[in-house]
């Protein structure tokens, strides 16, 4: 299975008030994004209180740590899946600086490709790191470029210039809030606004509806966009300069279906996927079933297309984390035993279609596989929702190098055999390309590149 992305959120207020709890709600409409580690930051009057930890949002925040928090005019909070650093609460965000020229935090989803080299430039002058987050590297350009800029408008904007890859930011200063994308647009990032005059920053729409903020727009790819007493300034100088590359992944996998991003549903975009799937690799079946969460639209798509039945095929255990969490493969393989259990009623005697939306390693597809098997399927077609992986991501999502990439190393009839399907269809490039808007979506990962 794929790691997850991060969620970022963020409230402004032209009053003070308890954002914590506002904020707590929109972590838990993201905790599909990252299941690692969370945190808040609230300001009140420039002075930042913080609750930060490793685990899900539900078990960090309590009602007393959130009333601790309290009141502010702003506020931000994030959820972590880690593609640069490891799980350790020093990488727990949001990102913290305490500055001459006051308190700084920063809440990231993303990945910079030139990290490394811009974090070895910051040690040689003089900086000292205390996670090794990249996130932190961003915090401290903003810090070094706010010394010789007029304002901290003009420290992001220079910041941009310097860093390269997916970036989606809510940044916190003592008397704004700052929401800023990455010129590609590589991740989603959107603002509402709340029956109280609050503005909310989030990830995904979902975020918005939790706290009831009604959805404005999404922050446009390299644009900043700042909220302050003065009201809304939009800056777009990096806006326009690139070729717009969202993730096509935020509709096959990271987000939820519930959302809409750059304009386009989220569920809508995988009963797309399935349909198209229908067209691409018809079948004989009796019956299609989903893997429970995002291969579950595209089935609905698939079986409308097709006309096969639709059932559900699976009950998933809602207390138990994402099958990546834990590393070790033994470890990954024992909780999709526990996470997902076929139905037999519903596959037993039958041929099955099994829609799922990836195959990375083909370890976890393979018991999935074997699950249905052993509930009386007598044959199991396997759907892919998406192209298949055939290149490492740099831009924040955790696809392995080649080696550990199956469609890399083996033919569609060896991928079927490994997984142990009767036969195999993946989306084409094409279908994976018409799942978002026309101005583009970034396909790197299923683009062989040569060594």
């Amino acid at each position: 299975m794929l790691h997850e992305e991060c969620g970022v959120f963020g409230v402004w207020s032209d009053k003070k008030e308890d954002l914590a709890g506002k904020v707590y709600l929109g972590l838990f409409s993201l905790q599909h994004r990252g299941q690692e580690s969370c945190g808040i930051v609230v300001n009140n009057d420039g002075e930042f209180s913080s609750c930060k930890d490793l685990g899900l949002v539900g078990d960090v925040f309590s009602r007393e740590k959130l009333s601790a928090l309290g009141q502010g005019t702003m506020a931000v909070g994030h959820v972590r899946y880690g593609t640069t650093g490891a799980n350790t609460y020093a990488n727990v965000q949001p990102i913290e600086v305490h500055r001459l020229n006051g308190n700084l935090a920063v809440a990231h989803n993303g990945n910079l490709t030139n990290s490394q080299s811009l974090r070895e430039q910051l040690e040689l002058q003089g900086s000292i790191f205390h996670s090794t987050s990249d996130t932190e590297t961003i915090a401290y350009l903003l810090t070094k470029e706010r010394l010789t800029c007029s304002n901290i408008e003009s420290a992001i904007s220079s910041t941009m210039e310097k860093i390269e890859g997916a970036y989606s930011l809510v940044i916190m200063t003592g008397d704004k809030l700052i929401a800023v994308r990455d010129p590609k647009g590589y991740r989603p990032l959107c603002y509402g606004k709340m029956p109280d005059g609050e503005y909310v920053i989030a990830s995904e729409t979902c975020a918005l509806d939790v706290v009831c903020a009604e959805f404005i727009r999404d922050i446009e790819p390299g644009e900043i966009l700042v909220f302050s007493k003065d009201g809304i300034k939009s800056i777009k100088t990096h806006c326009n300069k690139e070729k717009k590359s969202l993730c096509v992944f935020e509709y096959i996998y990271f987000a939820r279906p519930d959302s809409v991003i750059d304009g386009i549903s989220v569920h809508d975009s995988r009963v797309k996927a399935g349909k198209i799937l229908a067209k691409e690799h018809p079948v004989e079946a009796d019956v299609v079933i989903g893997v429970p969460d995002s291969g579950l639209d595209a089935a609905v798509g698939f079986a409308e297309e097709s006309k096969i039945p639709y059932a559900i095929g699976f009950v998933k255990n809602k207390y138990i984390g994402r099958t990546f969490i834990n590393p070790g493969q033994s470890e990954r393989i024992n909780k999709v035993k526990i996470k997902l259990n076929p139905i037999a009623s519903a596959v037993k005697g039958k041929r099955v279609v099994l829609i799922d939306d990836s195959i990375v390693r083909g370890t976890t597809s393979g018991h999935i596989v074997q699950l249905v098997r052993d509930a009386g399927a007598k044959e199991v077609h396997v759907r892919i929702s998406s192209p298949p992986f055939v290149a490492p991501c740099y831009y924040g999502t955790d696809v392995p190098d080649c080696k550990n990439l199956i469609a890399c190393n083996n033919s569609l009839e060896e991928i079927a055999k490994i997984i142990g399907a009767d036969s195999l269809g993946y989306l084409s490039m094409e279908g994976a390309m018409s799942l978002g808007a026309d101005d583009g979506l970034c396909t790197f990962c299923f683009c062989k590149k040569d060594n």
